[in-house]
C-alpha cells in the first residue's frame, strides 16, 4: 500500500509536494475508509484520496510525478542506453529550479515491512538515490548514492542489512541508471520486492497510460471473468445480460511509448482483433449489440470493469486522471466505494484519482476530510498541493459549496484569468 509520495521541481511543481495516505485521528468512517497496517508510525491507511484542481491547476502533473518515477524504476536499467538522456522536465519559470535536479520519494508497504526510496536526477544522470527499510522501528539505510562532482564518480554506501554482490551491481550501474533497477536486472532478491512493488502493484492511467481493452477482454474469455464483468454492469444498472468474444489474428502496427525518454516507436506486428456482442435483456425483450452501439460510457465502464476487478482482488494501487471522464457522478461514487467495502476490497487495494466531480464532497458516507485533496498554482505559476483537513472544516459544512466559493483553492478565477473587472 501506499504511505506517501513526495516530490520536487518536477513541471509545475517547483516546491516539494507531499501527498500521505496516512489516516488522521479522526474517527469518521474508519471502520471502512482506513485500513489498521499494525505500525505505529503508520497506524491506519487511508483506502482512496481524491484531489481537485482547475484546470492547468497541476494536479495531473502530481500523476505524471508519479508515473514517471514508475517509469524511471522500470525502464532505466534495460530501455535507457548508455549516454541516452532522460526526458525529466524541471520547473523551468525560474533559473534556479531549471537548473536543479528532479527529486522523487515513495514510501509504501508491503507485506508488513516499510520501504522508503527515493532518487533526484537531471537529464543526463541520476544524482542521489537510497533507500530505507523498517523492518523494526529503527530503519535500516540499505544503501545511499549519491554523484561527487569533485571526483565526477557516485559514492556510494551499504548496510549489512542488504544482502548480495554490492560491488557487482555499483560497478554495473551507469550515470543514466537507478542502482535499484540495475541491481534487481543482476538478480538481486533482496531488492526484487521494491523494483517489483513499482511495477507490478502501482497502476497508473492517464493520458499517456489509457485503459487497456485487454484487461477486460481477457477476463471475459473466462467463464467466471465473464460473470464478475456482467455483475459489475448490472450493479450500475446496465441491462447486460452477456457478453461474447470472437477473437482472431490481423496484421497491424503498434506504437510504443517511451516514458522516460520521451520518444515513440511503430512496429509491424502481428495483432489480435477482438468483436464484442453485447446482449441486452430487459422485460419488454432482447437484442444483441456490437460494441459501437454501445454508449461511450458503457464502453468506458466496460474497459475499467476489469482492471478494477483485478486490482481490488490482487490488492493494487489504482492512480487516475480524470476519473469521471465519460462516467455518471453516481458511478463514480460506486467505484470509490468498492474500494471502501471490506467483502470485497479484502487486499488492502488503494484508488487514488483527480476529478472535477464536486457533488462527491458532499456525497453521503463517501470521504473523509484527510481523503479530499486541493491543487492550485500561485502568481510564480508553481502548483501546491493542501488536504482539506488543513482547513479545518466544520463537521457539518457544505464542502462543495465552500470549495466552489474558493474557500479551500483549488479552483479558476475567470476574471482574473480574462482581464475581467468584477
Amino acid at each position: 500500500m501506499l504511505v506517501e509520495f513526495r516530490v520536487k521541481n518536477f513541471r509545475s511543481l517547483r516546491d516539494e509536494q507531499v501527498l500521505s495516505l496516512v489516516a488522521s485521528k479522526d474517527k469518521t468512517l474508519q471502520d471502512t475508509n482506513t485500513l489498521a497496517t499494525g505500525i505505529s508510525a503508520a497506524p491506519l491507511l487511508l483506502r482512496s484520496a481524491v484531489i481537485y484542481g482547475a484546470n492547468a491547476s497541476g494536479k495531473s502533473n502530481l500523476i505524471k510525478a508519479l508515473q514517471y518515477m514508475r517509469g524511471v524504476v522500470a525502464d532505466s536499467a534495460t530501455v535507457i542506453q548508455p549516454g541516452q538522456i532522460f526526458a525529466v522536465q524541471p520547473f523551468r519559470l525560474d533559473a534556479e529550479s531549471a537548473s536543479e535536479p528532479s527529486e522523487f520519494e515513495i514510501t509504501f508497504l508491503l507485506d508488513g515491512v516499510r520501504y522508503q526510496y527515493g532518487f533526484s536526477m537531471t537529464t543526463q544522470r541520476i544524482v542521489r538515490e537510497h533507500l530505507l527499510v523498517y523492518k523494526a522501528f529503527k530503519p535500516q539505510r540499505w544503501f545511499t548514492r549519491h554523484f561527487d562532482v569533485d571526483s565526477g564518480k557516485d559514492v556510494y554506501d551499504f548496510s549489512p542489512g542488504l544482502k548480495g554482490p554490492k560491488s557487482l551491481w555499483e560497478g554495473a550501474t551507469r550515470p543514466n541508471s537507478l542502482f535499484l533497477s540495475m541491481a534487481v536486472q543482476l538478480n538481486s532478491e533482496a531488492l526484487r520486492s521494491v523494483f517489483d512493488w513499482f511495477v507490478n502493484h502501482l497502476v497508473i492511467f492517464n493520458e499517456q497510460v489509457q485503459l487497456n481493452p485487454q484487461v477486460s477482454i481477457q477476463m471475459l474469455k473466462r467463464a467466471d471473468g465473464r460473470k464478475e464483468i456482467c455483475q459489475f454492469l448490472s450493479a450500475a444498472d446496465i441491462s447486460i445480460a452477456d457478453i461474447d468474444v470472437e477473437t482472431r489474428k490481423v496484421p497491424g502496427q503498434a506504437v510504443h511509448f517511451d516514458l522516460v525518454a520521451g520518444r515513440t516507436e511503430v512496429r509491424t506486428e502481428e495483432m489480435e482483433e477482438h468483436r464484442l456482442r453485447f446482449h441486452h435483456v430487459t422485460e419488454q425483450g432482447r437484442a444483441v449489440f456490437e460494441l459501437l452501439d454501445e454508449s461511450n460510457g458503457t464502453r468506458n465502464l466496460l474497459f475499467l470493469a476489469g482492471p478494477v476487478l483485478d486490482i481490488l482482488n490482487k490488492g493494487l494501487t489504482l492512480v487516475i486522471d480524470e476519473l469521471d471522464t465519460s462516467l455518471h457522478t453516481l458511478l463514480v461514487r460506486e467505484l470509490v466505494r468498492l474500494f471502501h467495502r471490506l467483502n470485497i476490497n479484502t487486499g488492502g487495494a488503494q484508488l487514488i484519482f483527480t476529478t472535477h466531480d464536486t457533488s462527491l464532497l458532499d456525497a453521503p458516507d463517501l470521504l473523509r476530510r484527510d481523503q479530499i485533496w486541493f491543487v492550485e498554482k500561485d502568481r510564480d505559476q508553481a502548483s501546491s498541493l493542501v488536504a482539506l483537513s488543513e482547513f479545518s472544516p466544520r463537521k457539518n459544512e457544505a464542502l462543495e459549496r465552500g470549495y466552489l466559493m474558493g474557500r479551500y483553492g483549488g479552483v479558476p478565477f475567470f476574471s482574473s484569468i480574462l482581464g475581467l473587472k468584477h
